[in-house]
């Protein structure tokens, strides 16, 4: 299974559409709340993230946001990205 770093904030819509879709697939992720650790946000920027959230890496690689993690749902990318 891979392991997968979910950046967002709590009322983010972008945020809990993706986290639903991810919480479809039955996978766990460790979300980090750059609302409640603002310094998590220029960590988010190093890793080679957005400025914007989510911004949700898999296996330590940058996938984007949610609109791109909806696109690798469409194409059939995403399951195997998750399995790791």
């Amino acid at each position: 299974m891979a392991t997968i770093d979910f950046y967002g904030t709590q009322y983010c819509p972008y945020c809990v559409r993706a986290k639903a879709l991810l919480e479809k697939k039955h996978v766990s992720f460790n979300e980090i709340r750059v609302d409640l650790e603002p310094a998590k946000r220029g960590e988010m920027q190093q890793r080679g993230g957005g400025r914007t959230v989510p911004q949700i890496f898999i296996d330590d690689v940058s996938i984007g946001g949610c609109d791109e993690l909806h696109a690798l749902e469409r194409s059939g990318e995403l399951d195997p990205l998750l399995e790791g």
